[in-house]
């Protein structure tokens, strides 16, 4: 049997929770949901780093930050560190990026929505060693993105919605005869939520349900910021649909997640960085060559992962989740609105969450199987109770 084409998409901010595969009832999410019914759903999958930059650089090196060399937001991924896509090619794989990439050289003197951003140049060497590579460094344009790469040596505007141009470029893609292994990397649902969204309108605000550990002082925004983040959702789910569909089902193994998640006022908090279940909890879902292995996985995996899987599965073999803690960090404080004020690392098991201050003291400890919603610090109950000897 040849080996199988391998497809990831990861998008940005999409949280765990979010989702009718996840058990959302607000969440519109046919095309994923179906996906997911015909995949595994990892349910205590995590970000090594709840950070775009940080985790892109750990989900394509396998490395976690800072040792794969990120440690600061502004941070390049060396030019020399060996990725994913130098390892596919190794094996013969025709290999393919499309869309936001936030690991090249960036100016953080200029605004970081905007053309200015969205217009920067990543040279060839920066490209993670993708033979096809086709997207843009950042700028947040959820309509209308800037793309250059390969055959696209200057930044050209394409018209649409971002997540329907990327599907539309991969889409277009010649393969070829070899096995192929393709990264389609989304910003939606990343703010603004307030941006047009394919068509698909804002919900009401009055009805959507909140999670129960959104304070009543943050519910106003957080509904505000769910209204267009349910349609970025839905919009992004239609467009992930088309490209479903294109596929080869009986040869390729399908990946979604996210690089992140997003807090939307849960414990009082927005946006990301935060060692919480919203922020560092993310969407994963594999599908294998006609829907074989379906079902739930409740261990804990993390995104850093994700690469070694991947030769895994370009070799036949399906390796499972051993079981022990996933590794979790912020190995440097963004300086950005709404975002994460310190330097943390934890571990998050099955059951039980655990999460250090740079200086090692115990911060937040939690029981996730009595108190999911994570509302009882067992360190407030017990000033001991991340202390292991």
């Amino acid at each position: 049997m040849p080996p199988p084409n391998i497809l990831w998409i990861v998008t940005t901010q999409w949280r765990a929770q979010a989702g009718g595969f996840a058990g959302d009832p607000d969440a519109r999410t046919p095309h994923l949901d179906r996906l997911a019914a015909e995949g595994v759903v990892f349910t205590a999958a995590v970000t090594p780093h709840p950070f775009g930059p940080f985790a892109r650089a750990a989900l394509l090196t396998g490395v976690p930050s800072p040792a794969n060399g990120v440690r600061d937001y502004w941070d390049a991924l060396p030019v020399d560190r060996e990725t994913i896509a130098h390892r596919m090619r190794g094996r013969g794989y025709a290999t393919a990026f499309f869309g936001k990439w936030h690991l090249g050289e960036r100016d953080s003197s200029s605004p970081l929505v905007g053309e200015a951003h969205a217009r920067t140049l990543v040279p060839p060497e920066r490209r993670g060693g993708f033979e096809h590579w086709e997207g843009f460094e950042s700028g947040f344009l959820l309509n209308d993105p800037w793309l250059h790469g390969t055959g696209l040596p200057e930044p050209r505007r394409f018209l649409g919605y971002q997540s329907d141009v990327l599907v539309e470029r991969m889409a277009a893609w010649r393969r070829g005869a070899r096995p192929w292994f393709g990264v389609l990397s989304l910003e939606p649902p990343h703010p603004p939520y307030a941006a047009p969204a394919a068509g698909v309108a804002p919900r009401d605000p009055a009805s959507l349900r909140m999670r129960a550990n959104v304070p009543a002082a943050a519910e106003a925004q957080a509904r505000a910021e769910l209204a267009g983040y349910h349609a970025h959702l839905e919009a992004t789910d239609r467009a992930l649909g088309r490209l479903l569909a294109g596929l080869d089902g009986a040869r390729t193994v399908v990946v979604f997640t996210s690089a992140h998640g997003d807090m939307l006022g849960s414990q009082g908090c927005f946006r990301k960085g935060w060692p919480y279940e919203e922020s560092v909890r993310v969407p994963l879902v594999v599908r294998f060559p006609g829907g074989e292995g379906r079902g739930i996985e409740p261990e804990p995996v993390s995104l850093v992962e994700l690469g070694a899987w991947t030769e895994a599965w370009a070799e036949g073999r399906r390796p499972q989740p051993t079981g022990a803690p996933a590794e979790i960090s912020m190995p440097s404080v963004v300086t950005l609105p709404w975002q994460c004020d310190r330097v943390w690392s934890g571990r998050r098991s099955r059951t039980r969450k655990e999460v250090f201050r740079a200086d090692g003291r115990p911060w937040l400890v939690f029981d996730l199987e009595r108190d999911p919603d994570e509302r009882r610090n067992l360190v407030v109950e017990d000033p001991g109770a991340g202390r292991t000897e």
